[in-house]
């Protein structure tokens, strides 16, 4: 019955497997599948069996040390052991050395806002900058009060003694006229101080010494003593308190020990001598752009900030007292004026010179007393030594104002 229902089809298709199977059992296919298969599993286990590590090296007791010479760890030849060692040599001398030798010195950025050592800031390796400590040490003192209080008037031209040691009065300057074509400039007059372009000049107000610093735009501040002709630097010295363009420099007149220094990084720096230090006076994340001093107040100093800003600052406070905003743009020059301290002159780059008055600053709205206009920036204004001028710069031209002679009578008020 089974047969009967097996259709032809499938009979076939049984016939046909039947064969194929006898014709593979007679070629021995299977057999040899199998005999792969059992290599296979045979090097799978054999690659899976550990492995015994190569033996280790062992370090030896005492340890190898690597010679090296002084010149290849940069270290300078001993005089001890330049001729060979001694019988008695002294190992523990020698590795003190070389410990100095390997110490790293640390110097103090410029553009960190902490005090820098003068010693750090000399860019040059010579002991040459205390020869500049000791002049500027000694005129200093020479100008300080003698024990009996009296005011030495023979440092200073023009000088009176004074109740008031800090106001003290002036003598009107005797008017005069220099011939030009008598002056003459000699080679030995010429020296480069600073690398690059000279910002500001300030000559100290001395006559024991004729000697001037210099900044420049890389804020270095240099120092040139003309009256040292034999000497190694040929009395030049350079110092880097800053990271920027120098913006301005103020000197002392009653303590030429001080120096004040402005810089476009936002910091004020007082160089004081007698500390031997760069002291941070103010630190702002504007640039400063100019810096002065009134003639009769030592205690406050006067410097512009960011656009059209002035700022006093009174230094024994450390704090601002005022600030005024006089200028649509950066602040170039403050100069006051001889006559009378409260009058002041500025220039700025918004193409304007002005003359104010701080008796009559309001906060909100200064109105300055007079104003002169160019059509481009105003480098710089100063007054006249006898206070009636006032003389402005702009790009290649010097201009002297004679109409602000009628300020005399407000200069006097």
């Amino acid at each position: 019955m089974a047969d009967h229902e097996i259709t032809e089809y499938e009979r076939k298709r049984l016939e046909n497997i039947k064969r194929n199977d006898e014709m593979l059992a007679a070629l021995k296919i299977q057999s040899r599948i199998n005999d792969l298969s059992t290599v296979n599993k045979r090097q799978r286990t054999e690659s899976k069996s550990y492995k015994k590590s190569p033996t280790k090296n062992l370090k030896p007791e005492t340890p190898v040390v690597l010679r090296r010479s002084l010149r290849t760890r940069g270290v300078p030849p001993d005089a001890i052991s330049a001729c060979g060692l001694k019988d008695d040599y002294d190992e523990t001398r020698v590795s003190k050395i070389l410990k100095l030798n390997f110490s790293p010195v640390k110097k103090v950025s410029p553009r960190a806002p902490v005090p820098l050592a003068m010693r750090d800031a000399y860019t040059s390796d010579d002991a040459l900058d205390q020869k500049l400590i000791q002049t500027i040490s000694g005129f200093s003192k020479k100008f300080q009060l003698s024990e009996n209080n009296k005011f030495p008037c023979d440092l200073v031209k023009g000088v009176e003694k004074n109740e008031d040691f800090e106001a003290p009065k002036v003598r009107k300057m005797a008017s005069g006229s220099v011939k030009v074509e008598a002056l003459k400039l000699e080679p030995k007059n010429i020296a480069r101080v600073v690398p690059g372009r000279i910002m500001d000049v300030r000559f100290f107000p001395t006559a024991d010494v004729t000697m001037v610093a210099v900044g420049n735009k890389f804020g270095n501040i240099g120092f040139w003593n003309v009256d040292i002709e034999n000497d190694d630097g040929n009395g030049i010295y350079m110092y880097c308190p800053h990271s920027g363009p120098i913006s301005g420099i103020v000197i002392d007149p009653f303590a030429m020990s001080k120096m004040f220094s402005s810089c476009y990084d936002g910091f004020i720096r007082l160089m004081d001598v007698e500390k031997e230090v760069f002291d941070l006076i103010y630190s702002s994340e504007h640039s400063v752009y100019s810096i002065s001093q009134s003639p009769h107040d030592t205690k406050s100093l006067y410097f512009s900030e960011g656009y059209g800003g002035i700022n006093m600052w009174d230094l024994k406070a450390g704090k601002s007292l005022s600030s005024w905003n006089l200028h649509d743009n950066r602040i170039n020059t403050i100069d006051f004026n001889s006559e009378n301290s409260n009058i002041l002159a500025t220039s700025s780059t918004d193409g304007t010179a002005c003359i104010w008055d701080l008796r009559h600053m309001n906060a909100d709205k200064p109105k300055s007393l007079s104003t002169v206009c160019h059509k481009r920036a105003v480098h710089s204004a100063y007054f006249s030594p006898s206070g009636r001028f006032l003389a402005t710069t702009r790009f290649g031209i010097l201009i002297l104002h004679c109409s602000f002679l009628f300020l005399g009578c407000v200069l006097k008020s």
